[in-house]
């Protein structure tokens, strides 16, 4: 998700084509194409900038309307039923061949789905197939300490800066209880889904959320090439 302002002006967009089986934008001010992974210029007069990444999430509805119970949600036209998407549409795009070719040495097959992390010049991927037998990955990414968090529903999903105070934070799922919910082995304290510490010493101390996408590996690797995979022998160090 980016900001449509750039510049102090408001760029509108509309589809414009498909690359590598993502989207390509056009703003109507510029006539500018935007990749829509990157939300960068690619040709036209804004080629080479890069329109802001804005705070959004990927959860269950339940768990929105827990943390933002007077939510408003947006409800479909029916004058417009034709063209959303079936229900079926992720088993359908599953099917269709990728564009990008296949690298034999790969361990991940092409749709296989990864969240994926950038921070600065270092990206990471991260195997959901290896995220859902732990529901939380512990790691770095550049000099960032990185907390990889999968809900028990299996599709809601945060990251965040595991640094509080200067110093990184080892979390660990509690297994006593049915609720989402870590400790953290420096303190004691009990930390939620939302990144908020609900008890301890750091009771009230939210950790910092920081941009991850959930996306197919072809599509990730394509535009971050030298992306790193994790693999489930990768330990964070302690600091």
């Amino acid at each position: 998700m980016w900001k449509s302002t750039l510049g102090g002006r408001t760029l509108h967009f509309h589809l414009a084509g498909i690359n590598n089986q993502n989207f390509i934008m056009r703003d109507e001010e510029t006539g500018s194409w935007w990749q829509q992974i990157t939300g960068c210029a690619r040709f036209g007069p804004l080629a080479g900038q890069c329109l802001e990444a804005c705070p959004w999430d990927e959860v269950s509805f339940t768990i929105w309307k827990e943390e933002h119970p007077r939510t408003r949600v947006l409800r479909p036209d029916d004058r417009m039923k034709g063209d959303y998407a079936s229900a079926d549409w992720e088993k359908e795009i599953a099917e269709l061949p990728t564009v990008a070719p296949g690298d034999p040495q790969d361990d991940l097959k092409p749709r296989d789905l990864v969240v994926g992390v950038t921070l600065g010049s270092e990206a990471t991927a991260y195997p959901v197939a290896a995220l859902t037998a732990t529901n939380a990955i512990l790691d770095e990414v550049g000099e960032t300490p990185v907390l990889i968090l999968l809900h028990p529903d299996g599709g809601s999903l945060r990251c965040f800066d595991r640094r509080v105070d200067g110093g990184a934070l080892n979390l660990f799922l509690r297994t006593d209880t049915n609720l989402t919910e870590l400790l953290d082995t420096r303190t004691g304290s009990t930390w939620g889904f939302s990144g908020l510490a609900t008890a301890g010493p750091l009771s009230g101390r939210r950790l910092a959320r920081i941009p991850c996408l959930k996306d197919f590996w072809f599509d990730w690797k394509a535009y971050h090439a030298n992306t790193r995979v994790y693999g489930g022998g990768d330990a964070a160090p302690e600091k």
